[in-house]
Parts: structure tokens; sequence; C-alpha cells
């Protein structure tokens, strides 16, 4: 039974409207008039349990609005959510034990406050013993590589330590769904390749269920397996992210080094040349066309060396975008 289930799930917002000037002021005061915003509209999908998902979409597709029903922070418009079984916006208490939501441009910590002042609250919230505390603080410390850090006051780490705090924080009642929006926002390449590692090997050990929304494509590689894509509200694609390459992306490109400089014009019968440098191409070659198309090279050039590579995700993620749409 999939953990996490979605039904049809939107949400609709009233807007009040004002016209400029005085006149639309004095309207806008005695006589409001609104607008119906559709943050999501009909989006369904399961996740079953010790998946790790990317939730991926432009600013303003819906992603957190999703987020925030999914953890019982506002009430959906139309359809059902459970996760775990639980109906979130009723907010059980066993519900809350089960998940946690990091958003990377919030904080939970005391900012004068030493982390550790912070995570015994948390600990007393949810009920737990001091060894038990103690224990699991120990545990989360050392995977994040904070065991020096925690009685710091918050305002003097930096920013990768803050995050990675926050972090165990939220991970403090081992909760085994992680809905994480933008957990390496603003946080430096090392910084961010420290979270990764920590969430897969939080994920490996507990088998918790995580969705990931990110605008660092590398978050998603380097995690998810499976993608879904929402754009204006609506989900476009649900599947692998391998299957979307195929899907979007139907050419590679080669990089072929010669032996010889050669023109333009012959390399452009294997291919669309994007570039040329010397003794050196890049061509665009159709998946289709391409075993095909290397054979040539190989047998009709002085080839020194060859290449083939995908496009960049982020290329192949924003044509999706562009198109608002993908064949399933």
């Amino acid at each position: 039974m999939a953990l996490i289930q979605v039904d049809r799930l939107s949400k609709r917002y009233q807007v009040a409207t004002k016209a400029a000037g005085l006149g639309g002021t004095l309207r806008h005061f005695f006589q409001r008039q609104y607008r119906t915003v559709t943050a999501v509209s009909q989006v369904s999908f399961n996740i079953e349990p010790g998946e790790v998902v990317g939730f991926l979409g432009p600013n303003g597709a819906g992603k957190t609005t999703t987020l925030k029903m999914l953890t019982g922070l506002i009430y959906p418009s139309e359809g059902t959510v459970r996760v775990g079984g639980y109906v979130p916006f009723r907010r059980e208490t066993a519900f809350l034990r089960t998940i946690t939501l990091v958003m990377g441009q919030k904080q939970q910590l005391l900012w004068d406050l030493p982390a550790l002042d912070s995570l015994r609250i948390n600990g007393a919230i949810y009920g737990l013993s001091d060894q038990e505390l103690r224990y699991r603080i120990q545990e989360l410390s050392e995977m994040l590589s904070l065991e020096d850090k925690l009685t710091q006051p918050v305002r003097k780490l930096s920013l990768g330590e803050r995050m990675k705090a926050e972090m165990l924080a939220a991970l403090l009642h081992r909760p085994q769904v992680l809905f994480l929006d933008e957990p390496t926002l603003g946080l430096d390449v090392n910084a961010q390749v420290a979270v990764r590692d920590f969430l897969r090997d939080y994920n490996h050990r507990y088998q918790a269920t995580i969705l990931l929304t990110s605008h660092y494509m590398a978050d998603i590689t380097a995690l998810c397996r499976r993608v879904l894509l929402i754009h204006e509200g609506q989900l476009i694609y649900d599947g692998s992210l391998e299957g979307l390459l195929d899907q979007f992306a139907p050419y590679r490109e080669v990089k072929v080094e010669l032996g010889s400089s050669c023109d333009g014009a012959v390399l452009s019968r294997y291919g669309d040349l994007e570039t040329l440098e010397g003794c050196t191409a890049s061509l665009i070659v159709r998946r289709d066309r391409l075993t095909q198309t290397v054979s040539r090279l190989l047998t009709e050039l002085e080839v020194q060396d060859l290449t083939v590579s995908d496009p960049p995700v982020e290329e192949v993620i924003g044509r999706v975008f562009q198109a608002g749409r993908v064949n399933r």
C-alpha cells in the first residue's frame, strides 16, 4: 500500500483585486471584488515506502502549496490525500510524529541560544527520555558532522552548519516521511554535498520516504530515481529521470577530436554542428541515429578521441516546462 496517496488534489484561493488610483481604492474599500487563483489543479500520485522522489517545477508552479497540503498546514479545495493512513489536515498526534517538513528559507532553532537547547525543547515536546534524546542527538550529529557545533549559539554557525542543525532538529523524532522544500537553498557546494550524503544515509538507515523539492538539479540527480513535474498547478510528468531524458531529449552530444582539422561542411554531414575549434568538434545527433553516426565517424574520419553524453538535465527540464506538457 502506498505511504502517500494523492487523488485529484486541488487548491484555489480567493484574491482581492484593486484598480489603480483613488477611485480604485474607494471601490476596493466599499465593494471589494475577488478573482479565483488556482494554485494546484487535479494532482494525483502515489509514493511507496522508502522512495526518494524529486518534486520539480518553476517558481509559482504549486510545489510548496502541495507540500503544505500533504503536511496539513492548509486545507485542499478538492480531492483527497493520505499520508501513512492519516488525513493530514486533521493534525492527529500520531500523524505529526510520522512526518517532518524542512523548508530551506525557514528556521526553528532559537537564534541566540545553542542548538542543543532547542533540541532539548524538541525532545520534551516529543516525549523522549533523557537517555533516548542523548542517543539520537549523538547519532544524528555524527551523521551530520556537528558534534562540536551544538553548544555554540545558532547565530555563530555558518549557513551550512545552521542548515544541518535545522535538519537534526527536524529529524529528532525519527520521522518516516520527510517533506523537504529547498533544503540546500543558498548553501555552498561542499555543504550541499554534505546534506545530500546525510539524506542518502538517513534513507538507507531508516527506510524513510522523502519528497524533495529543489532548484539544484544536482540534488535531484544524486538522490532521486523518480521525479514529479508540476507546471501551472498541474502534474505534467510522473516517472523516472532517465525516462524523461529519453522522451524529451531525443538527441545526444557527440564530441570528436580529429587527427587533422576539418571544415564544418564535412562534419555537418554527420549531425548538427554545435561548435568547431581546430581539430575538436561538437555534434548534436538524434538518439535513433547515434550508433550509425558514430560508426561512420570512426570509419570515414581520422578520429583521435570520441565521447557521447546526454544534454544537461537542467536543459531538458527547462524544455519540459516551456512545452507545458509531456506525452505519457
